[in-house]
């Protein structure tokens, strides 16, 4: 999966909030047909995202286009497929997945529909909802190679909070064992780790804080639920120019000295190895994806 900063969520039903989506520089948006959309509207809604997805394409090959359909569990998940899965579409939000088994239903689904509808190469993003989820993460992550990435869950009032009963905090501090299991299910299973959203639409700071102690733990991308939050999600999780410098600078030392013969080096005071120079080339990697992300 694409190493995407910020993934933001618009109503599927609401077709010029597309456009304020991408616009707003958003890395991947995801089309909702779930939670946002009222049961009405669920049958058109199908369809607007898939004229969203075919419109956005025509002038956008990059951003990322999600779709996230009705759990498994509402029998609208087969029709959601069979309407969105379109050429430009590049995968599925997957909701409400517990266990290896929901994962591979959906790949049943989308195999028949991706055949079905001239469409390859399509991928999961599992968001982490319930208690036995969190249980059986690390069984969902490698259930099946599209699973692409996972979210570490921090909602104040989505669905893992009310089951799991924690009282919230700007810090994180009670979901941190949470997002820790899904962290490190990520890693093994090696996908992209998401943190959660940040709710409080109007605190920019508080936004920028929570990012950054989610970066930190590891997470490398964020949920966001409004335009506004895109920018600051985006900075958090770009590679500044200071480190470019450092982790250029560490590679080219210890490869210098490597092919001198020597295995441990002094680098801007610090005492470096090959663990430190392998650290390096993995954030280069994933800074230089970045990077060309932004320059497309």
């Amino acid at each position: 999966m694409q190493p995407y900063r910020s993934i933001l969520f618009v109503p599927g039903h609401r077709l010029k909030w597309v456009d304020k989506a991408v616009a707003a520089g958003a890395d991947c948006v995801v089309l909702d047909l779930e939670d946002s959309v009222p049961a009405a509207e669920k049958a058109a809604a199908r369809a607007t995202v898939a004229e969203s997805i075919a419109r956005v394409r025509e002038s956008n090959r990059d951003v990322g286009l999600f779709v996230r359909v009705n759990p498994l569990a509402t029998r609208l998940t087969g029709a959601d497929l069979e309407a969105v899965v379109v050429p430009g579409l590049t995968g599925i939000f997957a909701p409400k997945i517990e266990q290896a088994t929901d994962v591979l239903r959906y790949d049943a689904l989308l195999d028949h529909f991706e055949l079905r509808n001239g469409v390859a190469g399509l991928e999961y993003i599992v968001p982490v909802e319930t208690v036995k989820a969190i249980h059986n993460c690390l069984e969902v992550a490698t259930a099946s190679p599209r699973v692409g990435a996972m979210i570490g869950p921090s909602a104040e009032h989505a669905d893992i909070a009310r089951e799991v009963g924690y009282e919230w905090t700007p810090e994180g501090h009670e979901t941190l064992y949470l997002r820790s299991r899904v962290l490190l299910a990520c890693r093994e299973a090696g996908i992209h780790a998401l943190t959660g959203l940040w709710e409080d639409l109007e605190n920019l700071d508080g936004l920028r804080d929570f990012a950054v102690r989610g970066r930190q733990l590891g997470f490398r991308g964020m949920i966001a639920i409004h335009p506004s939050h895109v920018a600051t999600v985006n900075d958090v999780f770009s590679p500044s120019e200071q480190d470019l410098e450092f982790y250029r600078g560490l590679a080219e030392a210890y490869e210098k000295a490597e092919a001198e013969g020597v295995g441990a080096l002094r680098y801007r005071g610090l005492h470096i190895d090959k663990a430190h120079y392998d650290k390096a080339i993995q954030w280069l990697e994933r800074a230089e994806a970045i990077l060309r992300r932004g320059e497309r």
